[in-house]
This record gives C-alpha cells, structure tokens and sequence, in this order.
C-alpha cells in the first residue's frame, strides 16, 4: 500500500492502515520523543499523544512537503507542549553574558553513546535548546516561540549547555588518557 493511500485509510479512521502508519513511524518519532523528554516512561507518553494529534488531524495534512517530517514536527511540539506545562517559569538571561563555547566532538576517542547520554543528563532548559538548535536546525528566534522564552534565553541556554558538554567531554578524554598510561 502506498504512503498516499495509507493517509486516506488513515483519514477514513481504518484501524488496520492506523496500526500500519504506527508500526512504520513509531521507532523514529520514539527516538525523537526521547530527545525531548526527561526519561523513557515520558518519552512514551509523549509519542501517544503524538499518535492521538496525528490521527486526529491526519485529514490537514495536504501533501505539501514531507509526510515524516510532518509526523516528526507534531512530536516535537507534542513533548515541548508537555515541557511548557510542566515547567511554566524560565530564567531571564541578559544577553551580554553570553560566551560561544564550541564542542569539539569529531574526536574518534569519544563514543556516540557517551554522547547521547550526556545529551540526555543536561538539565532539561538547555538540553532542550541544544536538541532543537544543534541537532534539528530551528533558530533561536523558533525556539523562543516554541518553548516561550526569549531568543537571548535561548542563546545562553545552548552556550550552557555546550559548556557544561565541554567539561564533560574533557574530563572523558582525561580519564581515557590516564586509562592509556
């Protein structure tokens, strides 16, 4: 069955097309819920309710542009909803205390999961503005209507949470260095 007439079946509330839509997509927009999410069980939630959004409004979505990223913008939105109703106050920041920290992360030393996991252990404010802007492109100016908060939060909540994967990545590099000797 083609994508296309997956969505009509879909439009048509067909359960069987539903679960075949859920099978297909499910694991990326899992792992996507995952990056926004304080632990597994929240993630899970967040990705049924994602469920719940698509197949309630799976008839407003006109072809235009991609079906999975369509799938995976309601995923985002659907676990920063659920952030934005949880946390409900942020830090105002000024601005010009904000310093560009870069994270050297091309080194072959450092492992992928190590990488992940401490993505995951940032506090939530900055490890969800390091998602949106370093791994999904949004700008600042997308996160601050995303999540409410100003774009000079935003700033610093990525130059943060990049120092604080800095300090954490080379005190990695130190112990696999002291490993070595």
């Amino acid at each position: 069955m083609s994508l296309e007439q997956l969505i009509k079946k879909c439009i048509n509330q067909d359960a069987k097309a539903q679960s075949q839509l859920y099978k297909q997509y499910a694991s990326k927009l899992f792992s996507l819920c995952l990056k926004y999410s304080k632990n597994y069980a929240e993630a899970e939630d967040n990705l049924h309710d994602a469920f719940i959004t698509v197949f309630s409004k799976i008839d407003q979505y006109k072809n235009k542009g991609s079906f999975e990223g369509w799938l995976k913008r309601i995923a985002i939105n659907t676990s920063l909803q659920r952030y934005r109703e949880n946390v409900g106050v942020f830090d105002i920041v000024n601005e010009g205390n904000i310093e560009d920290v870069t994270v050297d992360i091309n080194d072959e030393d450092i492992n992928i999961d190590f990488l992940l996991q401490i993505i995951q252990e940032l506090p939530d404010r900055y490890r969800l503005v390091f998602n949106l802007y370093v791994l999904d492109g949004y700008s600042h100016v997308e996160i601050s209507e995303l999540i409410n908060i100003s774009t000079g939060t935003s700033k610093s909540n990525l130059a943060r949470a990049r120092m604080i994967l800095k300090e954490k990545i080379e005190d990695y590099k130190a112990s696999l260095n002291s490993q070595s000797l």
